[in-house]
C-alpha cells in the first residue's frame, strides 16, 4: 500500500478542526486531505461529491445522512479501511439519504480495501478473489415496505449497533428513491460480526423502486454477494463471483425484479440462491429472470435454497457445471407450503447435469418435508453444455474485473 504523505498544519488551524470535529461523534470529519487520498469517517450532512482524480478512504461507518445526496463521479475509487466486527469500514446511505453513483463501463466506480494499491484510472487490483473480508461493503436503507415481526414495519439492519441514530429501515413509500447506482463495482467485502449476523457485498433495506441500480459486480465477499431485505427496487445485470455465503439473497418479502444476473460459485460459495419469505404477516413476491449459473463442478452443493414461506417466481434459469449431489432445494415446511399453493414458481429452467442424472435427482427437499417434484420436472430440462436458450447476457458484463480475471 503506498504510503500517504503527511502535511503539518499550523497550530491555530489544527486547533480550530479539533473543536469543530470534536462537538459531536457523529459529526464528519473533514477530510483529510492527503495530495490525492481524502479519509471520510462520521456522517455526511451536506451534499458532497467525490472525483475521480482522488482516492476517498473510508474510515469505519461513513453515513450519507437524511436529506443529504453523495454523488461520485465516474472512475473514482473508493478504498475502506480494515475493521473487525462493529468496527468494519462502509458505506451507509440512511433512510431520506442518496446516493448518485454513476459509472460507465469503461470508467466504473469502484469500492475496495486499502490493501488494494489500485490507482486513479486503473481498473484492476492488486487483491484476488480470495482475499474477501478486508471491509464491511456497501449498506443502503430505505423506507419501503419490509415483512418483519411488530406493527412499525421497521426493522434495524444488522451491522451497525442499535443505539446508534442511523441504520432503520422498512416503511411505506413502496417508490422511494435512494439514488441511482450504474457500474459499481465492490470487492473483498464480508465481515461476520455474529452469527446470523454478517455484511455483505451489496446489502439493501427496504430500498424502493424508485431507485435504479444496474450494472454492479461483487467480487469477494466473504458473506452473500447481494442481499434484499424487503423492498420493491428493481436490480438489472448483476454479477457475483466469490461469495463465500449465498450469491442472491433474498429475505423479508422482498418484492422487485432480478433481470440478467450471472453468480459463479467457487469451492467456499454456499446456495447460488438463499430465498426466506416473509417474517411478518405482509406478503410480496419476489420475480428472478434471465440468471446464470456457473455452479462450479462442485458437488452437494445447494443451488437454490428455498425457505421459510418463499413466495416468487424464477424463469430462464440457466445452470451449468453441476456436479452431483447439487440440488435444488425446498428447504422446510413453510416453503413447502407456498411451492404447493404456486406462490413458488419455476418457469423454462435448463440445467447441464452430470451423466445419468435426472431432473428428479436434482429436486430435494428438506428432513420430513414432502412435496411433488412435479412442478419444478415439468417446467425443467437437461440440456447440453452450450446449446441453452435461456439465461442471461454474459456480454454486459465485459467490464468487470470478474471478467478481466478470466472467471467466465
Amino acid at each position: 500500500m503506498k504510503i500517504m504523505k503527511k502535511f503539518f498544519l499550523p497550530f491555530l488551524t489544527m486547533f480550530a478542526l479539533g473543536f469543530v470535529t470534536s462537538c459531536s461523534d457523529d459529526d464528519p470529519v473533514d477530510p483529510i486531505d492527503e495530495g490525492d487520498e481524502m479519509t471520510k469517517s462520521g456522517i455526511i450532512t451536506a451534499n458532497e461529491t467525490w472525483t475521480s482524480e482522488n482516492v476517498y478512504i473510508l474510515d469505519g461507518h461513513v453515513v450519507v445522512g437524511d436529506g443529504v445526496t453523495l454523488t461520485i463521479e465516474p472512475g473514482t475509487i473508493i478504498k475502506a479501511e480494515n475493521g473487525e466486527r462493529a468496527d468494519a469500514s462502509s458505506l451507509v446511505v440512511d433512510q431520506g439519504g442518496k446516493l448518485m453513483a454513476e459509472g460507465t463501463a469503461s470508467q466504473p466506480i469502484i469500492f475496495t480495501s486499502v490493501l488494494d494499491d489500485i490507482q486513479p484510472g486503473e481498473t484492476e487490483s492488486t487483491l484476488g478473489v480470495g482475499d474477501a473480508g478486508q471491509w464491511g461493503g456497501l449498506i443502503m436503507l430505505g423506507r419501503a415496505p419490509i415483512s418483519v415481526d411488530g406493527a412499525t414495519g421497521i426493522e434495524f439492519i444488522e451491522g451497525i449497533p442499535e443505539n446508534d441514530e442511523y441504520g432503520e429501515y422498512g416503511g411505506d413509500v413502496a417508490n422511494d428513491n435512494s439514488g441511482t447506482l450504474r457500474y459499481l463495482s465492490i470487492r473483498f467485502t464480508g465481515i461476520v460480526l455474529e452469527q446470523n449476523a454478517e455484511l455483505q457485498g451489496l446489502t439493501l433495506g427496504g430500498i424502493g423502486s424508485g431507485t435504479i441500480i444496474e450494472n454492479i459486480e461483487i467480487f469477494s465477499s466473504v458473506d452473500d454477494g447481494v442481499e434484499w431485505f424487503g423492498g420493491s427496487v428493481n436490480v438489472k445485470n448483476l454479477i457475483v463471483y466469490g461469495q463465500q455465503d449465498d450469491g442472491i439473497d433474498i429475505d423479508q418479502a422482498y418484492s422487485g425484479t432480478i433481470d440478467n444476473a450471472f453468480v459463479i460459485q467457487t469451492t467456499q460459495s454456499g446456495s447460488a440462491f438463499e430465498i426466506d419469505g416473509p417474517e411478518g404477516t405482509m406478503e410480496g413476491a419476489f420475480t428472478m429472470r434471465n440468471i446464470t449459473v456457473d455452479a462450479g463442478n462442485f458437488g452437494g452443493k445447494l443451488l437454490a435454497d428455498f425457505r421459510d414461506g418463499a413466495m416468487g417466481m424464477l424463469e430462464n434459469i440457466y445452470m451449468y457445471n453441476i456436479e452431483e449431489g447439487s440440488t435444488v432445494n425446498i428447504a422446510n415446511a413453510a416453503a413447502a407450503a407456498t411451492y404447493n399453493d404456486g406462490d413458488l414458481t419455476f418457469a423454462s429452467w435448463e440445467l447441464v447435469a452430470p451423466g445419468g442424472t435426472t431432473l428428479a435427482d436434482l429436486f430435494s427437499t428438506g428432513e420430513g418435508v414432502s412435496v411433488s417434484d412435479a412442478a419444478f420436472v415439468s417446467n425443467a430440462s437437461i440440456v447440453a453444455a452450450g446449446e441453452q436458450t435461456v439465461g442471461a447476457d454474459l456480454s454486459v458484463f465485459d467490464w468487470t474485473f470478474t471478467s478481466s480475471v478470466g472467471a467466465f
